[in-house]
């Protein structure tokens, strides 16, 4: 099948604040598409202050697929999303709708459309923390650590080959996937005709505002008092993927009076900001999409617009209205 015939597949990607559940949501209620979240928080259950997760009135407008699927002391890799993802893109189309996969995990993203082949390059401050812990507690350690999340690779090593343990564990850290499954992983091409949108602001300044008052409403929610809830019902540390999510990893450290409520607040705002600049990085070097400004009074009317041009040829029963 040539790419002009496959079925579509709409991406909508965007940082942290920038509206994408909204818009989302908006796109579900007036065109037949369904949401699966692309988001590696949003998979954990219990976990909804700190990962802003679509109330029960927004999911009763627009389901999502992909949410509450872990419990928080599992993980869930690249790996995993892109086979949940094909199955439920070709469950959608089976019912002559269209997936619309949403979210910031930019890894995710390129996973599906590109393949896991790609190993992720180097990470400076990752390196430096599993350098901190095997000083403290010795490379024979962290090859135990390895062998518990990476078996094939850590069964290859030997317990002191610092560079190589250090190298497969920072992989596991930064993409969740243990890195013998993305050396064995064999890209398959994805048969949609993939539509991309990215959110991305006109004024910076104003994504970091919203950012700031997104955690200040966390924070209000009670995001530090559903971290304690968590600690009390899972057997949960501070380095599984869950707990190293941002907000979650701060509140873990005032849990343990490491550092007080207003630090935590200035140091989520400060890793929520990280986080919107790396996804802006990703986007700004991201092929084939169209870019609309997040911040933009008509963003809906835009947006479904496009979605009306891209699908009315080939879905029925469009109401971009």
């Amino acid at each position: 099948m040539s790419a002009s015939r496959h079925p579509p597949a709409i991406f909508l990607m965007g940082p942290t604040a920038s509206g994408k559940t909204t818009l989302a949501v908006s796109l579900a209620e007036h065109f037949p598409l369904e949401i699966i979240s692309v988001d590696s928080a949003l998979v954990y259950r219990d976990m909804n202050i700190g990962t802003a997760k679509p109330d029960t009135a927004t999911l009763a407008r627009a389901p999502h697929h992909l949410l509450d699927i872990r419990d928080p002391t599992e993980a869930y890799s690249a790996a995993a999303f892109c086979d949940d993802a094909r199955r439920l893109m070709a469950d959608i189309v089976a019912r002559g709708r269209v997936p619309l996969l949403v979210g910031g995990t930019m890894l995710y993203f390129r996973a599906l459309l590109r393949g896991l082949d790609d190993l992720p390059r180097a990470d400076a401050v990752l390196r430096n923390a599993l350098a901190v812990k095997a000083a403290a507690r010795g490379w024979p350690a962290l090859h135990a650590d390895l062998a518990k999340v990476d078996p094939p690779t850590a069964a290859r090593l030997m317990p002191n080959d610092a560079q190589r343990i250090g190298r497969a564990l920072e992989i596991f850290r930064l993409t969740g996937t243990p890195m013998s499954a993305l050396l064995d992983r064999v890209h398959a091409e994805l048969p949609y005709r993939v539509l991309q949108l990215a959110l991305i602001p006109s004024d910076r300044a104003v994504l970091h505002q919203r950012i700031a008052a997104r955690f200040d409403a966390m924070l209000a929610e009670g995001l530090v008092g559903e971290v304690e809830t968590l600690r009390r019902t899972y057997a949960l540390d501070a380095d599984l993927p869950s707990m190293r999510a941002v907000g979650y990893r701060q509140a873990w450290a005032c849990l343990d009076g490491d550092i007080d409520l207003n630090t935590l607040r200035e140091q989520g705002i400060a890793a929520t900001r990280q986080l919107a600049k790396r996804q802006l990085t990703w986007l700004r070097s991201w092929p084939d999409t169209v870019v609309l400004d997040c911040l933009s009074n008509d963003l809906d009317l835009q947006a479904a617009g496009w979605v009306a041009h891209h699908l009315r040829p080939q879905t029925t029963g469009l109401n971009p209205c």
